[in-house]
């Protein structure tokens, strides 16, 4: 069952911050997800970085499988994730490539991996411009997020969570045709994101669809529309778990549609060593914490073991 819904629409340029966070905390309690508008990421280069992803995407498979993932950055093939983790599928057919925290030049560690010049000239700068700014607007995001959960503003910098570059990208491509015509097959299958909030954007191509109550059985799916320069914004389930299920982290899957959908979502995580837990003003005697405590690096290392595909399981 499907139906079409209209998300609330919240700007990030607005001068009156306590009216844009106290629309923040309605998006956030309702639905998990929402628009995000004036954000400062200029329309030509949310084009040009879909533009590049998809120039990537177009490449022989062969060269491709040259950056294959490693350390979470990097190209992951077609099945190479199943995000149902309940589901008996062979994986999910799309394919994306991870673009993590950005080192400075003198860093020793060079974990992101880059296409090469000669291919794509304008592959590396684009992207890195296009990180900076879209992770710039997400911390921006996140402390009228403080401010809706009645916190000072700079709460998630002052606990750890901001004070480096901690947001990973994911580029996306969904195959026109999947080859099947199995209505339940699904380009990505039912999922909540694992981190704090999501900033998605797309080409157009319609397909993502969310269920706002994930316990209740069967699944009502709501079509999410394209808003042209907005992005969408979803909370994710350690944002759930730090606001003590106040703010809900909902499901959501993409659907093929016959056409070919680029895609590219920017992850704003708190750093590996950030504890997390029970935010005090999301919890009270008649409402206790229902989490323990958990640093981040651990939380995600369990959640990526349970969905990422090994090798054999892609070759079998």
């Amino acid at each position: 069952m499907t139906e079409l819904l209209k998300l609330p629409i919240v700007d990030l340029s607005s001068p009156d911050r306590s009216s844009t966070a106290a629309s923040i905390r309605q998006a956030c309690t309702e639905h998990g997800f929402f628009y995000l508008v004036n954000h400062g990421v200029e329309e030509e280069l949310l084009d040009k970085h879909l533009e590049e992803s998809k120039k990537f995407f177009s490449l022989p498979l062969e060269e491709k499988m040259k950056l294959a993932q490693k350390e979470n950055r990097g190209y992951t093939p077609l099945y190479g994730e199943l995000l149902d983790t309940d589901s008996d599928a062979k994986g999910d057919p799309k394919e994306y490539y991870y673009i993590g925290p950005l080192e400075d030049d003198s860093s020793p560690a060079k974990l992101n991996q880059w296409p090469s010049q000669e291919i794509l000239p304008s592959w590396r700068p684009t992207m890195e411009t296009y990180y900076r700014k879209v992770s710039c607007a997400g911390k921006r995001l996140l402390g009228l997020i403080a401010l809706s959960l009645n916190l000072d503003e700079n709460f998630f910098e002052k606990i750890g969570g901001l004070d480096k570059a901690t947001a990973y990208l994911r580029l996306l491509h969904y195959p026109g045709e999947l080859g099947s015509s199995d209505e339940e097959l699904c380009g990505a299958s039912a999922h909540s994101d694992y981190g704090t909030i999501t900033l998605l954007a797309s080409d157009g191509v319609p397909g993502l669809q969310i269920c706002r109550e994930k316990f209740k059985k069967p699944w009502v799916w709501e079509d999410v529309l394209h808003l042209k320069g907005a992005f969408i914004v979803n909370i994710g389930d350690l944002m759930e778990r730090w606001t003590n299920c106040l703010f809900r982290s909902t499901l959501h899957r993409v659907m093929p549609v016959g056409q070919e959908r680029y895609s590219a979502a920017l992850f704003l995580d708190p750093k590996e060593d950030c504890l997390v837990e029970c935010i005090q003003s999301c919890c009270s005697e008649s409402c206790p914490p229902r989490y323990p405590p958990i640093q981040s690096g651990d939380y995600f290392k369990e959640r990526f073991r349970l969905t990422i595909r090994s090798e054999g399981e892609l070759e079998s």
